[in-house]
Order: structure tokens, then sequence, then C-alpha cells
């Protein structure tokens, strides 16, 4: 994520990271359905409509991440090195992400996603936007000939990797498999 450069910008980033931060440990003290919208507003100390000005729902503040987690999957694509196999980026990448969300301390924010209807809705319509996103940068470069549906299939394979492989006992062995089954199926197309 880049960092803001201008004051206003960086006043911005502060007071979303505020609200989420707020957000979080709240609906880890409480419980995600026993805290509201004005409870994370008044306890973050800004207005419902500055939180909402920064997070479209109440679901959005547990994934605040969202768009680095896009942006990151998208320039693995498109950042990659000229002559670097699509699969082993993306491989890569996932495997970065599945590492900084398996470290100490996570594991009560994905049971709390796990016990709640909305957040699971919530996240897996996430997956499906990140997916096309990442079927979108497959398909632009012009180093990767393949069909509109081929590039969805994998990019929808590597979002679901990410979720498989978080939850597995054994992360990085998981999108070892699950990977060598990717690079199988773009290989065969």
């Amino acid at each position: 994520m880049t960092v803001p450069t201008g004051r206003r910008e960086r006043k911005k980033a502060a007071t979303r990271q505020k609200i989420a931060d707020t957000a979080l440990r709240l609906f880890l003290e409480r419980g995600y359905d026993a805290v509201g919208i004005r409870d994370v507003a008044a306890e973050a100390d800004v207005a419902v409509t500055t939180l909402f000005s920064h997070f479209a729902s109440k679901e959005a503040l547990v994934f605040e991440q969202d768009d680095n987690f896009e942006q990151r999957l998208t320039q693995a694509v498109t950042d990659r090195a000229p002559h670097e196999p699509l699969i082993p980026a993306l491989r890569r990448e996932i495997l970065a992400m599945v590492r900084h969300c398996t470290a100490d301390g996570s594991a009560p924010i994905y049971r709390m996603i796990d016990e709640s209807r909305a957040l699971r809705e919530y996240e897996e319509s996430m997956r499906l936007r990140h997916a096309e996103s990442l079927a979108s940068a497959i398909a632009a470069d012009p180093g990767l000939p393949q069909t509109t549906t081929a590039c969805r299939t994998i990019a929808r394979f590597v979002i679901d990797a990410y979720a498989l492989a978080r939850e597995a006992a054994d992360p990085q062995a998981a999108v070892d498999e699950i990977f060598r089954m990717i690079e199988a199926a773009w290989a065969a197309v």
C-alpha cells in the first residue's frame, strides 16, 4: 500500500486506521453482532458519517485491507519479471499473504468471520471480486494468450488457494499442494 504524502492524506489514512483498529478491537471483545456502527464511531471518536466515508459497511471494517489484497494479487501478474512464469509469481504472493494471515494473533479474527454469516457472505463476495480483478490482469497480459474462461478459472483457483491454505493445519504444505494442481490446470489450457 502506498504511503499518503500530503498532510490531508496522512490524516485521512490515520483516521481510517483508527476506525478499523477500534472496530476490530470491539468486535473481538464483545462479538461482531453485539457491536453496532454507532458503537464503533463513538469509541473511535468520529461521526457515523465519517466512518461511512471510509467504510461502506460494517463488514468492510473487518476486511479493511481488502484493497491491498486485490492490489497485491494483480501486481503479482503485472509486476513480475519478464519471462517469469505466471503461476510461480502468484504462488509466491499467495504464500506471503497466507503466512501473514496465519501469524500469531490472526486466529481470533478468522474464528469471528467463521462464526458470522454476514462476514462469511461478505468474504465470499469479496473473493469473487478479487478473482475478477485477477482474471482481468491475467487476460490483459499479452504474454499470456489464454481464453477469458481460462483466466477466470485460474484466478478463482488462486483466490480459493488463499482461503483453503489459511485454514489448513500446515498452510505452506497446502499452498504447495494446491499450486501443483493450479500449475497442471494452467498447463492443460
